[in-house]
């Protein structure tokens, strides 16, 4: 509580913090009320050992980056800084509720609504890679649902914790990605990490989506990276008989090992999930984040 209460009194000018609306391993995301605006908002606020690994220049320069994507799919940035220490962001707040809070409730999904949902992150992938900005760290935690559209939010954590330095966030305990969704150049730290490594994470998603686990699972990070770079996942079909063959023939090429066997741009993965029509709405249900 004493940390929430110096966020509050950090903030106080601008916002007014009103509760803890969710955690996660690289920040905390907070209910706030705008008081310039008057609106409700979420800041998500880094914990304190990224916040040292990344220093607030790397945060700010790359959280601005963020702030510049403008697109329907990508949840947008009002405003960011640093306050008392604190490393923080703004966000609308979004009524509906993560990726990962219905994958833990429902296990799989309809084929429409994980079509829809990869098709959607795609269209969102495929802008923020047209503006020369790769997202790291797409995974279903950073994958909103609200009304009947999914938005990727969390550009620019990743891309300035790449940007710190392996030395420097080895000290923090701080890692680049999730290891159920990251590519194996990535795991590696070998190869350039680029639009294909998140097409490789949106096909980690998709697999869970359609066959209720990721591809690779283990008791720690590194056996699951290990599978990453030397394993080939089990088909999708022995979890879902009946998938159609165009949709597991695609999410084996989204997790091919090697970047240059996977698509081209992901703006061409929309092409290859063509067979729901794009106007086919999908309810996604109702809840808080989570």
């Amino acid at each position: 509580m004493e940390h929430e209460e110096r966020l509050k009194a950090a903030l106080a000018d601008r916002y007014q913090v009103e509760r803890e609306i969710g955690s996660g391993g690289m920040a905390t995301v907070y209910l706030a009320q705008d008081l310039k605006h008057d609106r409700e908002v979420a800041v998500k606020v880094l914990k304190p050992q990224l916040a040292q690994g990344i220093g607030s220049d790397r945060f700010l320069l790359e959280i601005n980056t963020a702030a510049n994507l403008t697109h329907p799919h990508i949840v947008p940035v009002y405003d960011s800084g640093e306050a008392e220490g604190f490393l923080y962001y703004v966000m609308p707040y979004l009524e509906g509720e993560s990726l990962r809070a219905r994958l833990d409730r429902e296990g799989q999904l309809s084929l429409e609504a994980a079509l829809e949902i990869t098709r959607e992150v795609a269209e969102a992938l495929a802008y923020a890679h047209g503006e020369g900005v790769v997202h790291r760290d797409v995974k279903p935690e950073n994958i909103l649902l609200t009304g009947e559209h999914a938005l990727l939010a969390d550009f620019g954590i990743a891309q300035a914790l790449a940007k710190t330095g392996s030395v420097r966030l080895t000290e923090t305990g701080v890692s680049v990605g999730t290891p159920a969704y990251m590519s194996p150049e990535q795991a590696s730290g070998e190869g350039a990490v680029d639009g294909r490594s998140d097409q490789y994470a949106l096909g980690c998603v998709l697999y869970e989506m359609l066959g209720g686990q990721p591809p690779f699972t283990g008791s720690t990070g590194a056996s699951v990276i290990r599978q990453h770079l030397a394993t080939d996942p089990q088909s999708l079909l022995i979890f879902r008989p009946g998938l159609p063959e165009h949709v597991a023939v695609t999410v084996k090429r989204l997790l091919a090992k090697t970047p240059a066997d996977r698509f081209e741009k992901v703006g061409d993965l929309k092409l290859a999930l063509s067979s729901l029509p794009a106007d086919t709405p999908v309810p996604w249900g109702s809840g808080g984040w989570g």
